[in-house]
């Protein structure tokens, strides 16, 4: 497990000799990558969303590609489309832009509800289908989709079917101003991204995305990530609560914040932590709690402190 910790804090490292004082960032989205998950990043322009992306698909040797939506991308160009060949007499497939590794999905609510669509089968099964041939992404494989929280003008929001397959939602947020002054005296010279280095590769990922699955989790646990979640079902102040892959969300998430912090067990903390993350994106607020103007990491904030949380001897394997 040493080994595993080694990486992870390697690649977390390395990320932030481009990206500044934004670790909780980095590690979540870092989180999510070996628990085989997606990430929304919800944040205004210019804090970073784009570098983030790049530098975790340079740290870990992986094939990057950006895809800036726009209402006039179509599904095709996602996913790409066959194309008959007089030569061959064939019809021959021509790959669409997201056959990468990891993928930045840019401004994902410019685009229409069709073009969102196209994404709902990669993102669950890592594959895609186009004139009924499958074709299998390359491992590990990860969709990060950035939204501008602000601007609605011209946006179509995401649906409720394709929110539910990111693993968290998370925000970068502004820097501080030391932290910004750094960046000035960094970026003096060039930009530090040219020259990032890759510090683990792919296998080793797949590697830390199955030892994610051997971390332990205590059925007090498992009951405790549960009642959270229906929580989310029966709170007063929510129309829509999470599903039950938001449940084994946070179960995947829960472990894998374990294992980063050099444990083979969850504890409550792990769920209490990893809650907000991926749970505040998958919540429907009633109409009463908007003009309230509540928010959905409150209102996840008051289930992790009316849920039980539970106490035992141990958490540990026995």
């Amino acid at each position: 497990m040493s080994n595993s910790i080694d990486i992870l804090n390697r690649i977390v490292t390395n990320v932030e000799e481009v990206i500044v004082g934004k670790r909780k960032a980095v590690e979540l989205i870092l989180i999510s990558l070996i628990c085989d998950g997606h990430v929304l990043i919800e944040d205004i322009p210019g804090v970073g969303k784009t570098s983030i992306v790049s530098c975790l698909a340079k740290s870990i040797n992986a094939s990057f590609k950006r895809i800036q939506f726009t209402p006039d991308v179509l599904p095709s160009d996602i996913t790409g489309f066959t194309m008959y060949n007089q030569k061959k007499g064939e019809f021959v497939y021509q790959s669409g832009s997201i056959m990468s590794q990891i993928i930045l999905a840019d401004e994902i609510n410019r685009t229409s509800p069709k073009t969102q669509a196209s994404l709902l089968e990669v993102m669950e099964e890592k594959q895609i289908t186009v004139d009924g041939t499958t074709y299998d992404m390359a491992k590990p494989f990860m969709v990060l989709a950035t939204q501008n929280p602000v601007e609605y003008l011209g946006t179509y929001p995401l649906p409720e079917a394709q929110l539910d397959r990111f693993l968290m939602k998370v925000s970068i947020g502004y820097p501080d101003k030391g932290e910004e002054s750094y960046i000035l005296s960094r970026f003096q010279q060039n930009n530090p991204l040219d020259q990032l280095k890759p510090v683990s590769t792919s296998k080793d990922i797949l590697d830390i995305q199955n030892k994610v699955k051997t971390v332990y989790s205590d059925k007090t646990i498992n009951d405790y990530i549960v009642e959270i979640v229906n929580e989310t079902r029966t709170h007063p102040n929510i129309h829509l609560g999470a599903s039950p892959r938001g449940s084994l969300s946070l179960f995947r998430a829960s472990q894998a914040w374990a294992l980063y912090n050099n444990r083979n067990y969850v504890i409550p903390e792990d769920v209490k932590y990893m809650a907000m993350p991926v749970l505040s994106h998958r919540i429907i607020m009633k109409q009463e709690a908007k003009l309230k103007k509540l928010t959905p990491e409150e209102i996840i904030d008051s289930i992790l402190h009316s849920v039980r949380v539970p106490m035992v001897d141990s958490y540990e394997k026995k």
